[in-house]
């Protein structure tokens, strides 16, 4: 959860810093490179997003593992 909220504040100060840069030029062409680092910077959040959350599956597969091998742990004990 940490993972995706920090990947999303990072791609939106990119986004914020870029569309700043472009708005600050009258230029069409860092408009157009603008625009494009925009569009990148939203893919990289896509991406970091998606990574976050097979992250956050592994993890609780990882936990499930373990709750898993605890309870084979504690009933083995027990005879």
């Amino acid at each position: 959860m940490r993972l995706r909220s920090i990947g999303a504040s990072v791609a939106s100060l990119m986004l914020v810093t870029v569309i700043g840069a472009g708005c600050a030029h009258e230029d069409k062409g860092t408009a157009t490179r603008a625009e494009q680092a925009a569009t990148r910077a939203e893919d990289a959040a896509k991406r970091a997003e998606s990574a976050a959350s097979r992250v956050e599956a592994a993890s609780a597969r990882a936990e499930a593992a373990a709750e898993k091998a605890e309870r084979a742990t504690m009933h083995g004990m027990r005879k």
